[in-house]
């Protein structure tokens, strides 16, 4: 998993500076048109797009993660989808289901303070860290983290012989 990460990664570096490349060029033609034409004021959209562009790369790069972790937590608070979290979103050497579980388990928080306080961490380290290895190595590093985090706690399960179902990475 994590050489498919990695490689996959590298791949979508490549791509992201392309993108900019391309980015560059567009927006250096859209403000030559912006001078042209009158913008529009009081647009919601152009509100969240300058908070957006106002953050850092980690910090844009964590807010896919946060917004996966909320969904996730949302999930949990969803009676009828109970049996599907157990199933796929909890780390459990005993179930049916080994592989997708040990990724999976990584977005779920047993309470609002444990992902509180795991994203506001994530949160403060993230621009320097993705400064140093890029947003696409990061995630790299985290998605890989989370699963070989869930298989060590598969062979401690399986080393004392608790076969209770975990949350997290």
């Amino acid at each position: 998993f994590t050489g498919s990460a990695f490689g996959s990664a590298a791949i979508w570096q490549y791509e992201s500076l392309k993108s900019r490349v391309q980015t560059y060029l567009e927006e250096a033609r859209a403000d030559w048109m912006d001078k042209v034409r009158p913008q529009k004021r009081g647009d919601f959209r152009k509100q969240v797009n300058s908070w957006w562009n106002n953050l850092t790369e980690g910090q844009r790069t964590v807010t896919g993660i946060i917004a996966a972790n909320a969904f996730v937590f949302c999930l949990w608070r969803l009676p009828g989808m109970r049996r599907f979290m157990f199933t796929y979103f909890t780390s459990n050497p005993s179930s049916k289901a080994l592989c997708s579980p040990m990724l999976l388990s990584t977005f779920s928080h047993f309470s609002l303070f444990h992902m509180a306080a795991n994203m506001y961490v994530l949160w403060s380290f993230s621009s320097s860290i993705v400064s140093l290895l890029g947003s696409e190595q990061f995630i790299a590093v985290y998605l890989s983290a989370g699963v070989i985090s869930t298989f060590v706690s598969y062979v401690a399960k399986m080393v004392t012989g608790r076969f209770e179902p975990s949350l997290g990475a």
